[in-house]
């Protein structure tokens, strides 16, 4: 146990390498769980007190959280390492140090998954994520249609009613992300830097409510892997389905802007 009380539960992490229903572990599968390295909930500690690049500086416990990924104030979304990325894989945990969510990419075909290990055109066709608790139900379906230039997150629930919308304004300079709701603008994504990395959330009023920050991953994963974390970081609730957007966010933002760079091509 580290010095904050944060422990590094991670079973739910490991349960994420599991196959799913829609298809048995292939072996392109293998390969991809083969080249996973690490344990992504060691530095969670790290990520919430530490400072500078590594973490965000937070002091004590942040009060209220009901366990889930829409109720907790703090949430540290961590991409499993790997050498090679053939499908996206994150594991949510709670300012504990507490697995209380993944994250995985469904609905690959093989052809897909061998596209994307011989180049990067990945990045310009669909992808889907299915959110999932502890107990494996899907809290929030996100889907990025595909993509040339601007991207855009379709938020759903788990039974794939449409909660909401997050949509890139630009694609130059410092990027921005309306969070819309059946043509309503309920607030916005907003980064601080051009190279994307950390961002400000707002709601209607212009707010902010939330932050989202990307936290150092190290020389050696940085270098090697394929990994990216995040910490959210919520002020204020929202009601819905704005608070969904919020979440969403954190989990989405890598998938939106950071997978260009992935595999071989």
């Amino acid at each position: 146990m580290s010095d904050n009380g944060i422990q590094g539960t991670d079973d739910i992490a490991a349960a994420s390498a599991a196959p799913t229903e829609e298809s048995a572990p292939s072996g392109l599968d293998r390969l991809d769980a083969g080249l996973t390295i690490g344990d992504e909930g060691s530095k969670v500690d790290e990520q919430l007190h530490g400072g500078g690049r590594r973490g965000v500086g937070i002091e004590g416990t942040i009060e209220g959280g009901g366990g889930g990924i829409l109720t907790e104030p703090i949430l540290v979304v961590n991409q499993k390492a790997k050498l090679i990325e053939l499908s996206n894989q994150y594991t949510v945990f709670d300012q504990h140090g507490t697995a209380i969510a993944v994250v995985n990419q469904v609905g690959q075909s093989t052809a897909r998954k061998v596209l994307r290990l011989i180049s990067s055109l990945d990045q310009f066709l669909t992808t889907r994520l299915d959110i999932t608790d502890s107990d494996g139900r899907i809290i929030l379906r996100l889907t990025r249609p595909g993509k040339i230039v601007k991207s855009t997150v379709i938020v759903s629930d788990g039974n794939d009613v449409e909660l909401g919308r997050i949509v890139q304004q630009n694609a130059i300079g410092k990027i921005n992300f309306a969070l819309e709701a059946d043509g309503e603008r309920l607030g916005s994504i907003r980064a601080e830097n051009w190279r994307a990395w950390n961002f400000s959330i707002t709601d209607a009023a212009d707010r902010e409510i939330a932050r989202v920050t990307k936290t150092w991953e190290g020389l050696a994963k940085t270098m090697f892997t394929t990994a990216d974390n995040y910490v959210l970081q919520i002020s204020e609730r929202a009601p819905e389905p704005l608070n969904s957007l919020v979440v969403a966010s954190a989990l989405s933002i890598d998938t939106a802007l950071k997978q260009d760079d992935r595999g071989l091509g």
